[in-house]
């Protein structure tokens, strides 16, 4: 496994325990639990910077690029999938997120909006990261030399300095884990999460 590769899949656990957070805040408001726009807002905070522009932005920018470059289509085939995934996704973190920016207390719509767009999310970026550190990781690593792979872990870390912001990545870490103890995910998919997952740099 190379580095570039394992930060990769480190953030893809932390995504995981987030959407499992996701998954039990949908379930409790379904069943008449509470929910408040500023939690809503957290949880588009959070997959909107930490999942998207910082984990999506680092395969977008550099993994899938040199993909391309290794002779990999962008129009069609595993690369086209993964960008409309991508794309399907913020159609949902919007939605999250404008539930969380919209004033007033929320109605029994937006309720209603909240849980289907958490559980579409979910579902749908759970089998993203399957299909991820299955299919299309396994691929890069034969297509990609060991050498091209290394320096992609040098530009990881560029990427986090330079379009995240020095602390930005550890903020989000303290983020899930104020999601997950708010919202714990069932037993089943108990995992920790915090500054220790060494999806950071070389950690």
């Amino acid at each position: 496994m190379s580095q570039a590769i394992d930060t990769l899949m480190h953030e893809h656990r932390v995504i995981e325990r987030v959407l499992a957070a996701l998954e039990t805040a949908a379930r409790s408001t379904a069943q008449g639990g509470p929910i408040d726009r500023s939690r809503i807002a957290q949880f588009a905070d959070f997959f909107a910077n930490f999942a998207d522009t910082c984990h999506h932005g680092k395969e977008e920018d550099i993994l899938f690029a040199r993909m391309v470059e290794a002779g990999f289509p962008r129009e069609q085939g595993p690369i086209a999938v993964m960008l409309a995934d991508h794309g399907a996704g913020r159609q949902h973190v919007g939605a999250l997120r404008a539930l969380g920016e919209a004033p007033g207390p929320l109605t029994s719509d937006d309720r209603e909006a909240f849980v289907r767009h958490a559980r579409e999310y979910v579902a749908m970026l759970s089998h993203h990261i399957l299909k991820e550190d299955r299919v299309l990781y396994p691929i890069a690593l034969q297509a990609i030399p060991a050498a091209d792979m290394a320096a992609m872990a040098e530009r990881f870390d560029a990427f986090e300095r330079n379009v995240m912001g020095p602390g930005v990545h550890e903020g989000f870490h303290a983020l899930a884990d104020t999601l997950i103890e708010a919202y714990p995910p069932a037993p089943a998919s108990s995992a920790t999460v915090g500054h220790g997952c060494g999806c950071h740099g070389h950690a």
